[in-house]
Order: structure tokens, then sequence, then C-alpha cells
């Protein structure tokens, strides 16, 4: 198998898995599921979904890609990226619908590592990437008003600004236990790290305020209130009907879904690099993240991805091995079966005011504020994300925000490809590029020289041919320099191509000078050297002044 789709469980086990490895893992295990616990089922919740159902996530997408993947201490399970496009593809299609676009996503993230895209992915622009995180948290955080408040609402809308509009004209209906017991909430868990970072805030607010609620009966609604209980059993695996149209309809959620959960695991991998001085396998991360997503569906979850908290958690807690994340499921499996009941006890207030820290965390609101100051096209990317995943749809905005900046990119690119005459400065523009002195060098009448800045690709030929033809007076011999031509693509050689052919109709010679090896190598491919002439193609200035003399005297023999 090749290194780099080589699970790093795999490799750690045979260089020699050690005790005190495990009792690193087992504690980092141990406290990350505690930590994972609350959060899987209040992302399960604010998705749209069953409470249980993250933690099937958790489980079993965790403890596949902990087995499959590519980094040491990643741990994967729900995350609060996903809320926004889960919740729409359930209330749009249903859970059925979540499950074929998830498997959809699942089959695009094991082709993208069999075909090494891993490196690729960090190509998406950094204002796309905070736009749509930053509008995210903030509809987590819309979507738990409600839960906080104890508002009165049959059913809270699922757009964005419908909610608000909801949630002013049911102001009134404001429950002051509730409130209560979300801001107790809220205070335990901003305040418990002032005790101890060893147990998470989070499940200190969900113990005390489950017990308060129950023993003094206070009227809020729980989860056993809103879903019936957390059952206590394996769910068994299911697979929806599938139909062509149902996968058509889900394809652009499905694409969402596997660069969200690309980008956030490959994310989560750097973050837990930078933390344990190691290098993790993109590739092989990618393919376990798809696997895992698949049977998490199957086994009734929701999509998942590495989660770059309770991975940051695990490390700190001793965590160095995948063996932590497998020890983190199977703690979560133990409390599926042995006190999932009590889970429905607790308070819904309670489960918002630990989303509410999770959209606050996630924010990343200074990035987002530094990045305003930023040049006019990265903000234009940056706000266009941004208003596009709060008032329309994340999917749209994720497309247009990569499509936005791939064209800003181009633009800017273009901008770097021009052409200039050199004939009379020829010696001017030598620096040190040259090794020979250029001052005894005379350019013969009839033939002018032109110096190409830039990539000749898709984007900048329009450029290119709009300075060409500005500045060409149709000499004998035209040589086109290419010396700091790096790269060129299909377009380019199409626009070489109609040169050539108006060279031809107009009775004069193109020569090539000093193109480079790749350059060359793609324009031999394409056939373009062979309906020159490799004859055309001078190794720098002075062949292609030679090529062109002798383009000269024929003309002249010709005239006699």
């Amino acid at each position: 198998m090749h290194r780099k789709l080589q699970p790093k469980l795999l490799s750690i086990l045979r260089e020699g898995y050690t005790r005190k490895q495990f009792q690193g893992d087992l504690l980092g295990g141990l406290t990350v599921g505690v930590v994972a616990l609350p959060l899987a089922i209040a992302f399960a919740i604010a998705s749209g979904v069953k409470p249980e159902q993250g933690l099937y996530t958790a489980i079993f997408a965790g403890f596949v890609i902990a087995v499959l993947g590519g980094s040491r201490a990643q741990i994967s399970g729900p995350t609060g990226a996903f809320i926004v496009i889960i919740y729409g593809i359930v209330q749009k299609y249903g859970y059925d619908g979540l499950v074929v676009a998830t498997l959809i996503a699942g089959v695009i993230l094991i082709i993208m590592g069999l075909a090494r895209m891993g490196a690729f992915l960090k190509f998406v622009p950094y204002p796309v990437v905070v736009g749509f995180t930053s509008a995210i948290a903030i509809i987590i955080f819309s979507s738990q008003l409600s839960d906080f408040l104890g508002l009165k609402i049959d059913k809270v809308p699922a757009d964005f600004v419908s909610k608000w509009i909801a949630y002013f004209q049911n102001i009134g209906t404001v429950d002051p236990y509730t409130i209560a017991v979300g801001a107790a909430s809220l205070a335990i868990i901003l305040l418990w790290p002032f005790v101890t970072h060893r147990v998470p805030g989070q499940l200190i607010a969900i113990l005390v305020l489950t017990a308060v609620v129950h023993y003094l009966g206070l009227p809020v609604d729980t989860i056993a209130s809103r879903f019936g209980g957390v059952p206590s059993a394996l769910p068994t695996p299911h697979l929806p009907v599938v139909t062509w149209e149902l996968v058509q309809q889900m394809f652009s959620p499905a694409l969402t879904i596997a660069i969200l959960a690309a980008l956030e695991s490959l994310l989560s991998a750097v973050v837990a690099d930078g933390m344990t001085g190691t290098r993790h396998r993109s590739n092989m991360e990618l393919v376990a993240q798809g696997a895992g997503n698949i049977v998490s569906v199957i086994f009734g979850g929701i999509p998942a991805t590495g989660a770059i908290a309770r991975t940051a958690t695990n490390i700190k807690s001793g965590g160095t091995t995948p063996v932590a994340a497998i020890v983190h499921c199977v703690f979560l499996l133990l409390v599926l079966l042995l006190v999932g009941k009590w889970a429905a006890m607790i308070p819904m207030a309670t489960l918002a005011a630990v989303l509410i820290v999770v959209a606050y965390n996630m924010s990343e609101w200074r990035q987002f504020v530094h990045l305003l100051k930023s040049p006019r096209g990265d903000l234009a990317v940056l706000m266009a994300t941004f208003l596009l995943t709060l008032f329309i749809d994340l999917t749209m905005a994720i497309q247009v925000g990569i499509l936005l900046a791939g064209f800003l990119f181009l633009q800017k690119m273009s901008t770097q490809t021009h052409v200039d005459l050199i004939t009379e400065n020829l010696r001017d523009e030598e620096g040190v590029h040259e090794t020979r002195d250029m001052s005894r060098v005379e350019i013969p009448s009839g033939i002018e020289v032109f110096e190409i800045y830039g990539s000749l690709f898709f984007g900048a030929v329009s450029q290119f041919k709009e300075s060409i033809r500005i500045i060409a007076k149709k000499p004998k011999v035209l040589i086109l320099r290419m010396r700091y031509v790096p790269t060129i693509d299909a377009s380019g050689i199409h626009i070489l191509e109609e040169l050539a052919e108006e060279a031809r109709d107009n009775g004069y010679v193109i020569v090539f000078s000093a193109v480079s090896r790749s350059v060359y190598r793609v324009m031999r491919k394409s056939g373009f050297v062979d309906a020159i002439g490799r004859k055309n193609f001078g190794g720098d200035i002075y062949a292609a002044i030679e090529i062109a003399r002798d383009y000269l005297g024929k003309d002249e023999s010709d005239a006699l």
C-alpha cells in the first residue's frame, strides 16, 4: 500500500505501541468522551434530528475514521459546521434525503483521497472559510434563542429572517424559569474553567441543572418532553430507497458536505500536527472521512468530520495516537447503552447554552473584523460568502465564494501578462540574465523583438492578443522572447496559432526565443511545434536572431 494511503494506526502499531502511550490515550479518550457527550446530543438536536443520532455519529463515524484516518490524534464526530446544511436538508427532504446526500459525499471524499487531492484543499480562499464559518456561528446562535428564552413558538421558522421576526413577535412569551436555567448553565460553562480545566464546564452545567430541574420540578422543556427520551440500544443498519431523481437533487448539498468535511478535518489535522510536532496524511484522512460518513448514516447518524476543539482537548489530556479516539467512541457507546435514558432529563435551555458558547467560539469574529480591512476583492468574497450563508443557502455561498475568488485571482493574474517591444532597448533588458555582452548585437532592419511577461493562460490571452495587435508593425521576422513565460495552456496555444496564421497571411515569420522546457513540452504535445517548425525555436536571443537573419537572407536571395 502507498505510504500516504496507509492509516496512521497501522503505522503506529508497526512501530510498537507502548504501555505509556496507552495510558495517555486512555486518559485523553475518556476526557474527550466526556466533552463530546453533550456536544453530540446538542449538535443533533440543532440539526433537526433526534438526540441519539448525534451519539451514533460520534460512535460509528468516530471509530471508522480513527481506524482508517491519516492523523495521529484527531477526534471526529458531529460538528457545528454541519448544523446549517443538515437542518436544511432534513426540513426539505427528510432524513432519507440526508442519508443519500451523505452517502454521495462519502463517495466524493474517498475519490478525492484516492486521487491525491488532499493538498488542493489548501487553495480554498481564507475569506471564504471565515465568511461561511462566521455566518454559521450566527445561525447557530439564532437557532438556540427560542430554547434559551423559553419562547412559546409552535414551529420555529428555518429561514434566518423569518426566525428573528417570529422571535420579536413572540417576545412576550418569554419563560422566566427557562431563562434562569439557561443563564445558570451559561454561567457555569463560562466560569468553570477558573476552577479546573480537567472536567469540561458543559458537563458540569448539564449535571447540575438536570439535577436542579428534576428535583425542584421546574416547568421547563427537556429532551424527554421534546423528543420522548433517548433509547439505550444500538440502531439497526438502514439504507433508504434511492432514486435517480433524489440523487440529482442531493448532489449539490452532498458536494457541500464533502467540502466542509474535507476542510474541517484537514484543518483539525493541521492543528493537531502543530500541537504534537507530527505530520498527517491528508489523502488517507479524506478516505477515512468518506468511509466514516458512509458508515455513520447507515447506522442512523449524521455527517461527521474532524473536530478541532475535541482534538485539542484530546492532545492536552495525553492522547497521542488513534487509540484515544477509539477509547472516546467506546466511552460514548457505554454511555448510550447504560445511562442513555437519563440523558432524556437534560433541559433544552442547558443544551442551548452549550451551543451558544460553541457558536461564539467558532464565530472567528476577530478574523472577520481583520478581513474587513483587506483589499476590495477579498472583502467582496468575504461578504458574499457571509451574506449568502445567512440569507440564502450555505451550498450556494461556498460555490459563489470560491467562484468569485477564482475570477478575482484570474483577473489579477491576467494583468500580469503583457507584451513589450524591446527591439531598440534589447541591451537594457538583459541585466544578469545573459552571460554575453549584448552591446555589439545589432538587430537588422525587418526584425522586431517582443518580450512576453507572464503566463499565457485562458485568463490572459485577451490581454496578450490586444497588446500584440496594438504594437505589432508587421515586420519580416517577429521574434517572441518567452523567457518570462512560466506556463501555457490550451487557450495560450490557440492564440499563438492564430498569431502564426496571421503571420502567414501577411507574409512574415515568427521565431520563438528562450522557451522554457515545460512550455515547450506543452507546445510539442499540442502539435504546435511541428506546425511552426522546430527550426523556428531558438534556445536564446542570439540563436533567435541568427534564425531571423537566415530568413532575411532568403528573402534577399529570392528578390535577386
